[in-house]
């Protein structure tokens, strides 16, 4: 499925979708939109995955 951390996988849709083509959300609930995102599809608009983006 998501064959390294640049590519990740929509089941809706059957594809790879590469980091740079990802629609980039604010995360729900309560965390930090700072230090997480939610990467959607750009052509369906499925969640892929949340992802960690702020500093350690």
């Amino acid at each position: 499925m998501v064959e390294d951390s640049d590519q990740f996988y929509c089941e809706t849709c059957d594809r790879e979708v590469a980091e740079s083509e990802v629609i980039r959300t604010k995360t729900m609930g309560s965390l930090d939109p700072d230090k997480w995102q939610t990467f959607c599809c750009p052509e369906c608009g499925n969640r892929l995955q949340t992802v960690f983006v702020g500093e350690e």
